[in-house]
């Protein structure tokens, strides 16, 4: 139980210090709690729900590995370095087809709402 206890409070105080340090964090937090409530109204059903907030839930993990790679890798050589630079944009593309996977999930959603499909 006391390591259950101690991950917890690990996890809560990366999302913290994410928060106020990380503005991709920061912006990607702040869309996910206004999606909870906006969900809630487009979801035609509660697996449409689940998915549309577990999707952006999964791009925030994304997030803060890409950002967990980027810290690393400044700390390994902060002077630009070419294969550090693609190392990184292998965790930026990361995001991006995270956020382009929730984009679909949304714009199905959406879709099923308004009785398109």
């Amino acid at each position: 139980m006391k390591r259950i206890f101690s991950a917890t409070i690990n996890s809560l105080h990366g999302l913290i210090y994410g928060f106020r340090t990380e503005a991709a964090l920061r912006e990607e937090i702040v869309i996910l709690a206004a999606a909870v409530l906006i969900a809630i109204f487009l979801a035609p059903n509660l697996a449409w729900y689940v998915a549309m907030i577990g999707v952006l839930l999964t791009v925030l993990a994304v997030e803060f590995l890409n950002t967990a790679i980027e810290k690393l890798s400044d700390h390994v050589t902060p002077e630009h370095h070419i294969a550090i630079g693609r190392i990184k944009d292998f965790g930026s593309a990361a995001v991006f087809c995270g956020l382009c996977l929730a984009g679909l999930v949304w714009l199905a959603a959406l879709a099923v709402r308004c009785g398109l499909f």
